[in-house]
C-alpha cells in the first residue's frame, strides 16, 4: 500500500502550530518573515513551538534575498542549525546556491554536518533555493549522495501546480528523498501534486491578522503602503483542514 503523503503547514508562532495540529497536519516548518520568503526564528520561539507537540523543521536562513551566500553567511548558519535543534527541531530546512546558479554543494554538506553533529536523528530538507537553481532536476539528482531528508519545491514554476513535470522528474531522479511540494498550493492542487510524485506537500495556509493597533499608524519600514497592508500572517484554520481533507482522499 502507498503511504499517505504528508501534510506540513508553515506557520510562524505557537498560535500557528496549534491550529495545524487540531486541524491535521503531520508537521510544521517554522519561520519568521513569511512575506520576505521566510528567515531563521529565535531559539526561544523554537521552544515554544516545539512544546506544541507536532515535528518542528525550522528554516534556517540568515537573511532576504538570493541564495549564494559567504563564509561569513554559511558559519552564521550552521550555528544556527545548532541552535534551533538544541531547542526542540525535529529538523531544520537549509540551502544555498553558487553565483552560476549551481548547488553549493561544499555549503549544504557543512549545514547538514552541523544538523548531524548534535547526536540526534534529524531531518535535513533543501528549500526553494533549487526552485532557482539552474537546473532543479540536476539539483534533485545531488541530494541523495549528500543524505538530505527531503527537498521543498514548486518544480521551478512560480506555484507548485505549475511545475508539475519537474516534481516528477525530481521524484525519479532522486530516490529516497521526499519530494514535497510546495509554492502556492492550494487544497485543490493536492491530487495533481501527489499524481505527479509529491510524497508530501507544504501550505503556509496564510492569512492577514487583524491589525489590534489603538494609535496612529506610521510607515516604520517596508512592511506596508497603508495601515491595512501593514500586518502580519496567521494560520486559517478553514484552509488547514481543507488540505487535510484533501490529502486523505489522495491515500
Amino acid at each position: 500500500m502507498t503511504a499517505r503523503p504528508a501534510l506540513e503547514i508553515a506557520v510562524t508562532s505557537p498560535a500557528g502550530a496549534r491550529t495545524a495540529r487540531e486541524h491535521g497536519a503531520d508537521r510544521v516548518e517554522l519561520c519568521v518573515a513569511l512575506e520576505l520568503g521566510g528567515l531563521t526564528p529565535s531559539a526561544a520561539l523554537v521552544e515554544a513551538v516545539a512544546a506544541e507537540g507536532l515535528p518542528v523543521q525550522v528554516l534556517v536562513r540568515c537573511r532576504p534575498g538570493d541564495f549564494v551566500h559567504d563564509a561569513e553567511e554559511i558559519a552564521l548558519m550552521a550555528a544556527e542549525v545548532r541552535s534551533v535543534i538544541a531547542s526542540g527541531a525535529s529538523g531544520v530546512v537549509i540551502g544555498a546556491l553558487t553565483v552560476d546558479g549551481a548547488l553549493d554543494t561544499v555549503a549544504v554538506a557543512r549545514l547538514a554536518e552541523a544538523a548531524r553533529a548534535t547526536g540526534r536523528p534529524v531531518d535535513i530538507t533543501l528549500h526553494r533555493a533549487i526552485d532557482q537553481s539552474a537546473d532543479p532536476v540536476a539539483t534533485a539528482a545531488l541530494l541523495p549522495s549528500l543524505g538530505l531528508t527531503r527537498v521543498l519545491t514548486s518544480g521551478g514554476a512560480p506555484a507548485a501546480a505549475d511545475g508539475l513535470a519537474a516534481i516528477a522528474a525530481m521524484a525519479a531522479a532522486a530516490p529516497g528523498v521526499q519530494v514535497m511540494a510546495g509554492g502556492g498550493v492550494r487544497p485543490a492542487d493536492i491530487p495533481a501534486l501527489t499524481s505527479a510524485g509529491a510524497a508530501a506537500v507544504h501550505l503556509s495556509a496564510k492569512t492577514g491578522a487583524l491589525p489590534r493597533r489603538g494609535g496612529k499608524w506610521i510607515p516604520l519600514g517596508a512592511g506596508g503602503a497603508s495601515a491595512e497592508q501593514d500586518t502580519h500572517f496567521v494560520t486559517d484554520p478553514e484552509v488547514v483542514a481543507e488540505a487535510r481533507r484533501a490529502v486523505d482522499a489522495a491515500r
